[in-house]
């Protein structure tokens, strides 16, 4: 591994940045959990989606509902003439 990313543009790469970064391609991909734990080398599926796979955004009604009450905020907070910090 080391050899192969060499001393200085790829120094930061260590084995578990590229496990984590094959997770993420696997679990990009829709693979299972499963199939991304046996490719880790892992027997238990939640030590994989503990620490290997993100939690997805599965809608976007949570995103809206933060933007909408943080603009409102704002939009409250310059009609006061105070500034939201």
């Amino acid at each position: 591994m080391r050899e192969a990313r060499g001393t200085e543009t790829l120094a930061w790469i260590t084995s578990h940045t590229f496990r984590k970064t094959a997770a993420t391609i696997l679990d990009e991909a829709a693979l299972s959990a499963r199939l991304v734990a046996d490719q880790l080398g892992h027997s238990r599926t939640s030590m994989t989606q503990d620490y290997y796979l993100g939690r997805r955004s599965v809608d976007s009604q949570a995103a809206v509902a933060v933007d909408a009450a943080l603009r409102d905020a704002l939009s409250e907070s310059e009609n006061r003439g105070k500034t939201v910090e």
